[in-house]
């Protein structure tokens, strides 16, 4: 009885066991919860605007459009202002984006306000050039010395004693020549107060020479010795002295008055900046306004490197291109109403017999009008994407009577165009409805994925808009500048 009370007993310990092992089990899985994939901690996106050639701008300006913070968008003009926005703080480097593909850096030395937004002020600075590594001949050559070659070479001097040979025999003793000089060490012996002269003629042997100057040493005191007193020359009143000229005080950064030559008045002042010495930053010139010749392109912050991804689409049939270029640019005529209406049929002449009727030719179809500041490119958003393209164009006249559309259409599955957004406006109607102007194509998200940055222009305000193309869609993504600006229409 006891064996079977054991057994009993081991079999309810082992139950307990099992029972435990199946709780613990149900509560742990596994993976409890997925790793997140790593968000970028800081990108910042602005547009660089400037006036000049590229490279060597006359003035410059970048103004911040979004900072990308753990996957959420912030208006980079206000993101921790403290009191400039952190994308325009002194010492950030942007990289300056065309279609995707690098074209400088430019570094941001200030920050200041135009028109009531914050800007960063800087410089410039072409791409760093890639040092070209050694090729493999280069590294294994072996330095082989030229026996016929005249430059001078140092050897280590060999020792009998290092047991790698005889030693080389030393090169003979040049004659000694009686007239050149000689360097001998100082006699400890003799006195400080003895004279250089003896010393020397009696290590010489030769006679002193009594007109020969002698250098002494000063005794403590200040007085020269007896010898020295008795040898030194007499004081020439009539010698010339060197003196230490007075220390002159520093220019005064004052104005200068001269007499202008154009004017009659020769007593007329004229005032002259004066030069300071003060070690103070240059002042960078800015942007001021939007002149007529202003000219943006894309700058991109990332504290994490990243590969180059141009924009560019690569038509099949270059054909296809110049097909759909027409089909928008009819589209866009439309809109703006520079269509002209179609000519009229022309009536058949009806004579007595039908032997005499002559076929009457086909009108011609007038010229389709051009169209102004026509702009017209076509990206690869993503990999395999297909192709996005982008019309923007206007009419000429006078300022407050010309018309603006902008495009953004895909081809569908027949070949035909597919309008995703149309924005038409005029120029009496800007700060209600902006002007779209393109800017160019930007990875924002840090995913391989571009959205086109378009710039909201109105007669006295303007903020810039990210549109994300997906699924036959173009949606707004993001808007800076404080809210909605406007409104596009997709019809």
């Amino acid at each position: 009885m006891s064996f079977f009370r054991d057994f009993a007993g081991h079999i309810a310990v082992l139950s307990c066991a099992v029972l435990l092992a199946v709780s613990c089990a149900a509560q742990y899985t596994g993976q409890v919860t997925k790793q997140a994939k790593e968000n970028p901690v800081l990108r910042s996106v602005a547009v660089l605007e400037w006036t000049g050639e590229p490279g060597k701008p006359k003035a410059s300006r970048i103004v911040p459009v979004t900072v990308l913070d753990e996957g959420q968008l912030q208006d980079g003009g206000i993101y921790m202002a403290r009191p400039q926005p952190m994308a325009v703080t002194g010492g950030i480097e942007y990289e300056l984006q065309q279609n995707g593909k690098p074209v400088g850096l430019f570094d941001i030395q200030s920050a200041g306000q135009v028109q009531g937004s914050w800007v960063g002020l800087g410089s410039w600075k072409p791409l760093p050039v890639a040092k070209s590594k050694p090729s493999m001949a280069e590294l294994a050559k072996i330095d082989v010395q030229d026996e016929e070659s005249d430059r001078p070479v140092l050897h280590r001097k060999k020792h009998a004693a290092d047991g790698k040979g005889d030693a080389d025999p030393a090169p003979p003793a040049a004659p000694d020549d009686p007239d050149r000089p000689k360097l001998h060490k100082k006699d400890t012996g003799a006195s400080d107060k003895s004279d250089s002269s003896d010393t020397d003629a009696g290590r010489t042997g030769s006679t002193p020479d009594p007109d020969r100057p002698t250098l002494h040493k000063k005794s403590s005191s200040g007085s020269a010795d007896d010898s020295t007193a008795s040898s030194a020359p007499a004081d020439d009143p009539d010698r010339p002295k060197l003196k230490r000229g007075k220390k002159e005080k520093p220019a005064e950064d004052i104005g200068h008055a001269e007499a202008l030559p154009d004017v009659t008045d020769p007593d007329r002042p004229r005032l002259k900046r004066g030069k300071t010495s003060s070690d103070s930053l240059e002042v960078v010139p800015s942007v001021m306004g939007m002149p007529p010749d202003l000219q943006q392109t894309v700058a991109v912050s990332d504290a994490k490197a990243r590969p180059e991804h141009p924009w560019t689409f690569s038509w099949t049939d270059p054909a296809d291109e110049e097909k759909m270029k027409s089909a928008l640019e009819d589209i866009a005529r439309d809109a703006l109403g520079l269509k002209p209406p179609p000519p009229p049929k022309a009536a058949p002449r009806r004579t007595a017999t039908r032997r005499s009727v002559k076929p009457v030719a086909p009108p011609v179809p007038p010229e389709p009008i051009p169209l102004d500041d026509e702009q017209f490119r076509v990206f690869e958003l993503a990999y395999g994407s297909g192709a996005t393209m982008v019309l923007t164009a206007r009419t000429g006249g006078p300022a407050a009577q010309q018309k603006f559309v902008t495009l953004v259409a895909q081809p569908d599955l027949y070949g035909n165009v597919q309008v995703l957004l149309k924005n038409v406006t005029d120029g009496a109607h800007l700060d209600e409805k902006p002007r779209m102007r393109l800017v160019d194509a930007v990875d924002v998200m840090a995913d391989n994925r571009g959205e086109l940055l378009f710039e909201l222009r109105g007669a006295s305000q303007r903020q810039f808009a990210l549109y994300r193309v997906l699924r036959g869609q173009a949606e707004k993504l993001f808007s800076g500048g404080g809210g909605e600006y406007g409104v596009a229409s997709n019809q």
